[in-house]
């Protein structure tokens, strides 16, 4: 940022500045270099006003207004994660009883706003599911929307989604899920290659719901098709899905090839290791949501979870599938939050500071269709302000949300 913005007409007097601080918000071709000297003040809630050098100083108008010297951290909007199952012991599947906890755990860790993911189910048991939710979604302004992961799933790719319960989209299960969410639904997960995909793309797609690639057998050219169906994300970039392979390029470069998909990324280095998530953040800049695909275990001790009907085990922080011998199998969800995911996005992966931000934060908010795609800011005048103030290794330093 470079350039100083007006106050917002007839705005309160700021009641918090901070200043000294790097801005990590706005166009990336307009941000040139990390200097300490933005500030950014508020009134109840909302920016009033943003710069850089010493015009917060005209703002510090009264003895009450409080006075933030960041001393160099970064400042940041607060973190947006678009595909999480749950957290300190609760699931999507627990409707309003787990809510508070499942939002408490990840607010901690610098999320101010999830969408709440389902995994697969019945198509009643899932229709009941997004009808709960629902609610959620109308009361509750931390809850983004809500994402069916599956049960349009490959039997093939199923990771830990009971295989049971899936099922190709028929037009029917279509119409029976839209009502059940009743707008709430903001994605679903399909693999392109089920009979009927495509017609449920384009339906999904046309009732305003992000349709998301994944845990599919889709070759390149199928995957292709579907994203000019209209889908416009790829779930959890490498997971459940063929790699990439010379002669068979697969689902993943389908998406790097067509501009308007979104890649979610799980970056806590079990999921995808350092090496290709590089080659990803290089070959789709601007492009990558990180997400935390978190699951119950998240923000508790090792031990014995459920993910939707499968019992899961989870030893060092990683949570896999656990089979009748007491043997564990697939990867199921994750216990990474999004703090974590922000730093090694930086430390391990070599994204800039303000590119791992806006994968957290400005990315997945275009990949639901919250913000314009040609929206580059979340702190700009007359937004909430709800940021973080990260330190150098970009670990959280403090925060202000809406609670």
């Amino acid at each position: 940022m470079t350039t100083e913005y007006a106050l917002v007409p007839e705005a309160a007097p700021a009641d918090t500045i901070i200043h000294n601080a790097v801005v990590l918000d706005g166009n990336p071709a307009d941000f040139t270099a990390e200097l300490a000297d933005d500030w950014l003040a508020e009134a109840g809630g909302t920016v009033i006003a943003r710069g850089r050098g010493a015009g917060w100083q005209g703002l510090a108008t009264s003895a009450t207004v409080r006075i933030i010297n960041a001393e160099g951290a970064y400042l940041t909007p607060a973190y947006v994660d678009i595909h999480c199952h749950g957290a300190g012991g609760s699931s999507a599947e627990d409707g309003e009883a787990g809510l508070g906890e499942v939002l408490g755990v990840h607010r901690r860790h610098g999320t101010r706003a999830l969408a709440l993911s389902f995994v697969s189910d019945t198509i009643e048991g899932l229709c009941d599911s997004l009808a709960a939710g629902a609610g959620l979604v109308r009361d509750n302004p931390n809850v983004l929307g809500l994402h069916a992961e599956g049960p349009f799933l490959s039997p093939d790719f199923k990771g830990a989604h009971a295989p049971e319960v899936l099922t190709a989209p028929t037009p029917e299960a279509v119409e029976s899920i839209l009502a059940a969410a009743d707008g709430a639904l903001a994605q679903i997960t399909i693999a392109p290659e089920l009979p009927g995909a495509f017609d449920a793309i384009s339906r999904f797609a046309s009732a305003g719901v992000s349709v998301a690639i994944g845990h599919t057998a889709a070759g390149y050219e199928e995957a292709a098709r579907a994203f000019d169906a209209g889908a416009s994300i790829l779930t959890h970039t490498f997971n459940a899905m063929p790699g990439i392979h010379h002669r068979a390029p697969g689902p993943i470069l389908a998406a790097v090839e067509a501009g308007h998909v979104t890649l979610e990324l799980i970056n806590d280095g079990v999921h995808v290791a350092p090496a290709p998530a590089r080659m990803l953040a290089n070959l789709t800049s601007g492009r990558i949501a990180l997400i935390t695909d978190a699951m119950a275990a998240t923000g508790m001790a090792d031990g014995r979870y459920m993910l939707g009907t499968l019992p899961v085990q989870v030893e060092d922080s990683v949570a896999r599938l656990l089979n009748e011998d007491d043997t564990t199998g697939s990867i199921a969800g994750s216990t990474l939050t999004m703090d974590d995911a922000v730093m090694a996005a930086v430390a391990e992966v070599g994204m800039s500071p303000l590119e791992a931000v806006q994968a957290a934060s400005l990315v997945p908010l275009r990949a639901l269709g919250r913000i314009a795609a040609d929206e580059h800011s979340l702190l700009g005048v007359g937004m909430p302000a709800e940021y973080l103030l990260l330190n150098a290794d970009m670990s959280i330093q403090a925060e202000n949300m809406a609670r």
